[in-house]
């Protein structure tokens, strides 16, 4: 592949955040700042693109579960052919690149032709979401640790890890899977778990975020009847009691226990 001896092939991975712009982080600004070119994905907050250089291209590769608009073949095939036409290619990654992003198997790519590669952290959802609505993902005395999981697998499948953690006391938090809520569900209430503590977080950390508060075994119906859907996370766990609206789990044990 010829090039201009005055371009200098280089990506950047940037971590986007869990979706407020306002959570960026500064080397990732200076990044967007000095691209040539941006890919950037669909659960990139778009209003980051305005601390991108003027001169640079912005092109959307649009990847969301289930709406792939880009074969991430072809995005790394992209991005080493805009390396190679103008130098620093930002690729803008929702949460963290390496957290359930693929971010790897795009600089081992890069890699392989040459290309100087470096990575610049993002906010993930995984925890931040959770902090939002109050949620300590860990406390002392309740979890001592936390599990990230994604909910769907490539192949389709609900992540085996799920058993795991549903035998464990550390608070869950699962990525991918509400497609997968019944089996969740299911799983959890298999081991003893059904009335353990859950929520649901569609859209964290922006203007159209809505959280919902349940059970295990009610998470399905949950979802139905308040309309939740991708993207959103899912926390298991007794923490889930701190949340901004605990008062919710009071008056559920007031209940059980007056019906008892």
């Amino acid at each position: 592949m010829r090039i201009s001896k005055d371009i200098q092939p280089k990506l950047t991975l940037v971590g986007a955040g869990p979706g407020d712009p306002d959570l960026l982080t500064i080397k990732g600004l200076k990044a967007l700042a000095d691209a040539d070119v941006v890919l950037f994905d669909a659960l990139a907050n778009e209003e980051l693109l305005k601390y991108a250089s003027k001169h640079a291209e912005l092109i959307s590769v649009g990847k969301r579960a289930g709406k792939h608009s880009m074969k991430q073949e072809q995005i790394n095939q992209l991005i080493v052919s805009k390396a190679f036409q103008k130098g620093h290619v930002v690729r803008l990654k929702g949460g963290d690149p390496f957290i359930f992003g693929r971010g790897y198997e795009e600089i081992e790519y890069a890699d392989a032709f040459g290309i100087t590669t470096y990575v610049i952290p993002g906010i993930s959802s995984t925890y931040a979401v959770p902090e939002l609505q109050k949620i300590p993902v860990t406390l002392r005395g309740v979890s001592e640790s936390f599990w990230v999981i994604t909910g769907t697998t490539a192949s389709g499948e609900i992540s085996k890890d799920i058993q795991l953690a549903a035998q464990s006391t550390a608070t869950v938090i699962i990525l991918m899977g509400m497609s997968k809520l019944a089996e969740i569900s299911a799983v959890f209430s298999h081991f003893g778990k059904a009335g353990t503590p859950a929520a649901i977080i569609m859209n964290g950390s922006t203007d159209e975020e809505k959280a919902s508060y349940s059970s295990v075994e009610n998470l399905v119906d949950m979802a139905q009847n308040e309309q939740l859907s991708n993207p959103a996370i899912i926390v298991i766990g007794e923490v889930v009691r701190w949340a901004r609206n605990s008062a919710y789990f009071e008056q559920i044990a007031a209940l059980n226990k007056a019906e008892g």
